[in-house]
């Protein structure tokens, strides 16, 4: 029954609910579907956390399959098919230079020792979306849940980022200027009309499908109206890449100067103190916790992406994810051994289900236990090669863009790939 519906009616990828000044992008329905396969969009997600973890609670010890989870990253044991953690990666430009690392995650570009001039370079979301350019309706989509944009332009610019979510809500769920641009109501009551007209021509599968879309879309337009939560901007992304607005996002988790406390999971103090904790216990303890909410939201992401579907393939599958830090050891400003994973894409020919490890073949084993050599570690690389540029140019290479390196890399991590 839903091919002969299929057969009567088929919608556009790029079709709109329209009404009231308003439009609003849909979810993939099978109504979508051509009669020749096609194959998934190709996505790139980047996220970053500020100032580093601590890197005694955090680092995995074994290599390669059947690795233990720390304490930090238990919330990801249920995605451990579909993540690879990544030890030993470091920017060499960046290295002893700490107050630039957010500017530089995704550019790798060379920072003044002398604090000159500095002059970026095109980040890597940038780069894919020039490329991607045309595809969606937004290029690229820079969010940022407290600090700034983590892309730059192809001239060494900052783009800027979207820190409302009442903004980043009306920027996908587009209030239109002119005369019906002050209606204060709800969006999907502004193009009620138009979605009751499709239901009526949807299959059942259909029907369920645009129906859970639109509830999610009112739950979050009312939290977006709200103080902001952590999940918020996780469910404003999922939205954005169900429905196709944008196959590029960029997202600051935190501020390196200053990241909210979150007291209600015990985190009494910002980022940035706790990373500068000068060895006390507790404050370590509490950095630990930090550590463990942030992964529990980026966990919380991947749930979402694996719960909706294009194609009959999870987004997870067509979305490549990285999530990092620029810093890895705060208190002592290092940034070498960066704590990395590389999340979903298998449609773009990835594998996962093992830590990659650039450490362990050169000295073998960690001592957690002798701290101040696990420190050293995280501020002077293992291996001069095992460049965070590799991973980039490896993302890049994955989405079909045609480049051969970025910026210092020497190849790409064949680790990862099927």
């Amino acid at each position: 029954m839903a091919h002969l519906q299929l057969n009567k009616w088929q919608l556009s990828r790029r079709h709109l609910l329209r009404g009231l000044g308003t439009s609003i992008a849909l979810p993939w329905l099978e109504a979508m579907a051509s009669n020749t396969v096609t194959a998934p969009p190709k996505r790139s997600v980047f996220l970053y956390i500020p100032n580093g973890v601590n890197p005694l609670t955090w680092q995995i010890q074994q290599a390669g399959a059947g690795y233990e989870f720390t304490a930090p990253l238990k919330a990801l044991e249920r995605h451990r098919a579909d993540i690879t953690p990544i030890s030993g990666l470091h920017h060499p430009n960046a290295l002893g230079k700490h107050h630039n690392c957010d500017k530089v995650w995704l550019t790798g570009a060379d920072v003044p020792s002398d604090g000159g001039i500095f002059r970026n370079s095109i980040s890597a979301d940038q780069l894919i979306a020039e490329a991607q350019r045309g595809d969606t309706r937004l290029p690229s989509l820079q969010m940022a849940i407290e600090g700034h944009s983590l892309a730059w332009s192809r001239e060494g610019h900052r783009l800027p980022a979207l820190r409302d979510p009442q903004m980043i809500f009306d920027q996908l769920f587009g209030k239109q200027a002119g005369p019906q641009s002050s209606y204060r109501g709800s969006v999907l009551d502004r193009v009620s009309d138009d979605t009751k007209r499709m239901f009526q021509r949807l299959g059942k599968k259909d029907q369920s499908r645009l129906d859970d879309y639109l509830t999610a879309v009112r739950e979050v337009e009312v939290r977006a109206t709200r103080t902001p939560d952590h999940q918020l901007f996780f469910d404003l992304l999922v939205l954005a890449l169900r429905t196709d607005s944008t196959r590029v996002i960029t997202c600051m988790i935190g501020s390196e100067s200053h990241s909210s406390a979150v007291p209600e999971h015990g985190v009494m103090h910002n980022r940035h103190t706790l990373s500068h904790h000068h060895h006390d216990p507790l404050m370590m303890e509490q950095l630990t916790l930090a550590d463990a909410f942030l992964i529990r939201q980026f966990s919380y992401f991947l749930d979402q992406l694996k719960t909706h579907k294009e194609h009959e393939l999870p987004l997870l599958d067509s979305t490549q994810i990285l999530w990092g830090s620029g810093m890895s050891y705060g208190h002592g400003h290092g940034n070498a051994n960066l704590p990395i994973i590389l999340a979903g894409g298998r449609a773009l020919g990835y594998k996962h289900g093992t830590h990659v490890d650039f450490n362990l073949p050169n000295i073998g084993s960690y001592n957690l236990a002798y701290t101040e050599g696990h420190y050293r570690l995280c501020t002077r690389p293992i291996d001069s090669e095992a460049r965070l540029s590799n991973l980039l140019l490896t993302m890049i290479q994955r989405v079909g863009v045609n480049a051969a390196s970025f910026q210092d890399s020497v190849s790409v991590v064949k680790q990862v790939l099927a």
